[in-house]
């Protein structure tokens, strides 16, 4: 059970970083990082010559999304309807992978990583079951 909860608690937590996108940025001090997530800059919307307004939208058509797939698949984590581990983490991941690369920064590659790493174990077939979660 512990493993499960674990799990949960990283999935939940990944979607929830995705909200970075469409708060308010915090205050920039001289010893701290820049905002890693900037929708004002992605270099993907700048290439195609659109307006730093569209990544705003995009943002906020997606960030529900990501939150949402990603607190399903943590409940099917969790043994309740197991059955929507893979769909819920396909579609939380895919549309998470969009966003950070359509905003990539460096900093967020670790989240790149942790979505490639839960699209592996939907694809591998590593999904939990209620009878192992029990």
């Amino acid at each position: 059970m512990l493993e499960s909860l674990l799990l949960a608690g990283l999935v939940v937590a990944h979607g929830l970083v995705h909200i970075g996108f469409v708060s308010p940025r915090p205050p920039a001090t001289a010893e701290g990082p820049r905002w890693p997530f900037e929708v004002g800059r992605s270099w993907l919307i700048r290439a195609v010559g659109g307006q730093p307004e569209v990544g705003r939208v995009l943002a906020l058509a997606m960030v529900p999304l990501i939150v949402a797939a990603f607190a399903l698949g943590a409940i099917a984590a969790l043994g309740v309807a197991p059955a929507l581990w893979a769909p819920s983490i396909a579609i939380g991941s895919i549309a998470s992978l969009v966003l950070l690369i359509v905003f990539f920064d460096p900093w967020l590659v670790v989240g790149i990583g942790i979505d490639v790493v839960l699209l592996w174990a939907t694809v591998v077939g590593s999904v939990p079951s209620s009878s192992r979660l029990a």
